[in-house]
């Protein structure tokens, strides 16, 4: 099996797999419960959850422990509009959202909330001044990925925040799934940010969401304080204290995991480029760890399940979206429905090795003569 879909699951690190099982065994207690027990197993929470603040340059009371993006992206976008819901109920947007993202603010629309898309231009970027031009007095929430799930394109994220920083009552919410552990990343600005380290080495059902201190949303979970107010339940230690690991032991290797990726990029790129019926969909400039692309008349869900059955794992889209449509980012920054229906998406890590991309590209080369020559 040759594996291409990073983005959608990293492997897990052995060292942060090892302090998982470590922790699990260690701390037997409820981290609520207040005997020894408990208290080890929540000083094994702050201790981790200190790490994981001083990594990202936040505060240890902004980080809110979850089971993942998608709950961090939920608990964020539904906190915030309830708790703004007498102000207003106009939310900015753009059309690269992840479906955790993106289908929380169509059930806020079918509630009464206004949702405004952001337009993109031909390289999938937003441009903060149209953000500035669509703000108005109830206008309670901006959301953006930091870099999008399907092109890989990096948002401008801080230009952004400056064009909010007049806006009092207006909060910006930030989907950094696909950036942490991989490009640095700023949370000035930010009001809050979700992320997940199982897409750099950590455990699935784990996640974070970062809420700016003092900002007051609304619980997605009720049920007592727990580590915080605004996630109920008994925290799980192991999980946190991977957790840590996994992003301290991604931010440490950052660039030079990324400088091997960059040179995979480029090699499949070059690679690419010997196919006239081959379309790159992500920009140059995206982030190296994901390229999308297009074949000519060929669905992405054919070519995607024909790499299957050679072994070989790309994905169609988000792992979370519908199949059987068209890519949303696709067809925002190509116009094109037809281009949208044929893309795939490879993710690529600094574990990809040689030999791998060797494999892929004989069997593409394949599968490009069969699939195109029978479209």
């Amino acid at each position: 099996m040759i594996y291409l879909d990073y983005s959608a699951n990293a492997p897990i690190s052995p060292r942060v797999l090892q302090r998982f099982t470590d922790a699990a065994a260690r701390y037997i207690g409820n981290p609520n419960s207040n005997h020894p027990a408990g208290l080890a197993a929540k000083a094994a929470i702050d201790e981790a959850t200190d790490r994981i603040a001083a990594t990202l340059g936040v505060h240890a009371d902004e980080i809110i422990y979850t089971s993942g993006a998608s709950e961090s992206n939920n608990t964020a976008i539904r906190g915030i509009l309830h708790a703004s819901r007498h102000i207003g109920r106009h939310v900015i947007t753009t059309p690269l959202e992840h479906p955790s993202v993106s289908g929380c603010l169509t059930a806020a629309m079918e509630r009464g909330y206004e949702i405004e898309m952001l337009s993109v231009g031909r390289d999938g970027k937003i441009d903060p001044e149209e953000v500035r031009e669509l703000l108005r007095p109830d206008t309670v929430l901006v959301t953006l990925p930091a870099v999008d799930s399907e092109l890989g394109i990096v948002q401008p994220v801080r230009e952004v925040a400056r064009v909010l920083r007049g806006a009092a009552h207006c909060c910006l919410h930030v989907d950094a799934t696909q950036a942490i552990g991989k490009l640095p990343f700023s949370f000035d600005g930010v009001d809050t940010a979700s992320f997940a380290p199982h897409k750099f080495g950590g455990i699935v059902g784990s996640g974070v969401l970062f809420k700016r201190h003092g900002l007051a949303i609304e619980p997605l979970i009720y049920g007592g304080a727990s580590t915080t107010l605004y996630r109920s339940g008994t925290p799980a230690a192991a999980l946190a204290v991977s957790t840590a690991e996994a992003v301290c032991e991604a931010t440490g290797c950052m660039e030079d995991n990324a400088a091997v990726v960059r040179g995979h990029n480029a090699r499949l790129r070059a690679f690419f480029a010997r196919y006239p019926k081959v379309q790159l969909n992500s920009p140059d400039d995206a982030v190296p760890h994901i390229l999308n692309l297009s074949v000519e008349g060929v669905r992405g869900t054919a070519f995607q399940q024909a790499l299957a059955e050679a072994g070989i794992c790309v994905s169609v889209k988000s792992a979370c979206a519908v199949e059987g449509t068209p890519s949303r980012a696709v067809m925002a920054v190509s116009r094109d429905r037809a281009r949208a229906l044929s893309a795939f998406r490879i993710s690529l890590s600094h574990l990809t090795t040689a030999d791998e991309l060797l494999e892929f590209e004989t069997v593409f080369d394949r599968l490009y003569t069969e699939l195109t020559t029978h479209e």
